[in-house]
C-alpha cells in the first residue's frame, strides 16, 4: 500500500525541518516546498534544500513570488532595519499575508499530487506575534482548502497540519534530534550572511539561542 503523501513548507529554519522529520516519522511520503518571496538572503533556499536531502523528501521544488515588490516588510525590503531588540506589538520583520501565500501554494501543488497533508511549522508560542502562526489562523486556511479546492468540494480535503503550533522551542528542539535533525544545517537568522553564518540578534536568533539553552543541548549555529 502507497504511504499518504504530504506538502511540507520547508524554509530552511529549525522549526520547519522539525515539521518535515515529523511528517516523515508519521508515515507521509513528503514533497518539501520552498518559496522565494524576495527574502534578505538566499542562505535560507539552500539550508531548506539541505534539510530536505537530509530528512529524505520524494522532492523539493523551490517556487517563486515577488513579494519583494510588495515591499512592507525588514525581511523584503533592505530599506527596513532588521529590529536587533525585543519590541511591542507585531514587529516589522511580519511579511505581509506571507503563509497564506505560501499555504496556497502548498495547497495548489497538493491538490496536483493527490495529498492528504499540507504540513507547516508555524509555532505560536515561542515567536515573534505575527497573526498568521496563530491555531485560529490555521483553522480558518483549514475552512478554506475545504471550500475553494476540487477536492475539497468533492470530500476529500487536505489536512492543515501543523504539529509545533502549540510546543515551547524547547520541545521542538527534543523532539527534532529524538528524530534526527541536524539542526547545524538550518538557518534560522532573519539577516544571515552569503555563508548562512547568523547575526545573534534578531528575534529569531534569541529565540532560536534560548530553545538550545533550555534543552540544555550545544548551539551548532554558525555565528557572525
Amino acid at each position: 500500500m502507497s504511504r499518504p503523501r504530504a506538502v511540507v513548507l520547508v524554509s530552511g529554519g529549525l522549526d520547519s525541518a522539525t515539521a518535515l522529520a515529523i511528517a516523515r516519522a508519521q508515515g507521509f511520503e513528503c514533497y518539501a516546498l520552498s518559496v522565494a518571496y524576495g527574502q534578505r538572503h538566499e542562505a535560507e533556499l539552500a539550508a531548506a534544500a539541505r534539510v530536505a536531502a537530509m530528512l529524505g523528501a520524494r522532492e523539493h521544488r523551490v517556487m517563486h513570488v515577488d513579494l519583494a515588490g510588495i515591499g512592507g516588510s525588514a525581511l523584503t525590503d533592505p530599506s527596513i532595519a532588521v529590529p536587533e531588540a525585543p519590541s511591542e506589538g507585531i514587529p516589522v520583520t511580519y511579511v505581509p499575508a506571507r503563509n497564506t501565500i505560501l499555504l496556497s501554494l502548498a495547497l495548489a501543488w497538493a491538490e496536483v499530487l493527490g495529498a492528504e497533508g499540507i504540513v507547516v511549522g508555524v509555532n505560536s508560542l515561542d515567536y515573534s506575534g505575527y497573526p498568521d502562526c496563530r491555531p485560529e489562523y490555521i483553522d480558518a486556511f483549514a475552512q478554506l482548502a475545504h471550500l475553494a479546492t476540487k477536492a475539497g468540494v468533492e470530500g476529500n480535503p487536505c489536512q492543515i497540519l501543523a504539529p509545533l503550533i502549540t510546543w515551547s522551542k524547547e520541545r521542538i528542539i527534543r523532539e527534532g534530534l529524538a528524530l534526527g535533525v541536524d539542526y547545524g544545517l538550518t538557518v534560522s537568522c532573519y539577516q544571515a550572511d552569503a555563508d548562512g553564518r547568523a547575526c545573534g540578534k534578531c528575534d529569531s536568533c534569541r529565540l532560536r539561542r534560548a530553545g538550545f539553552t533550555a534543552a540544555g543541548v550545544p548551539d551548532p549555529t554558525r555565528y557572525q
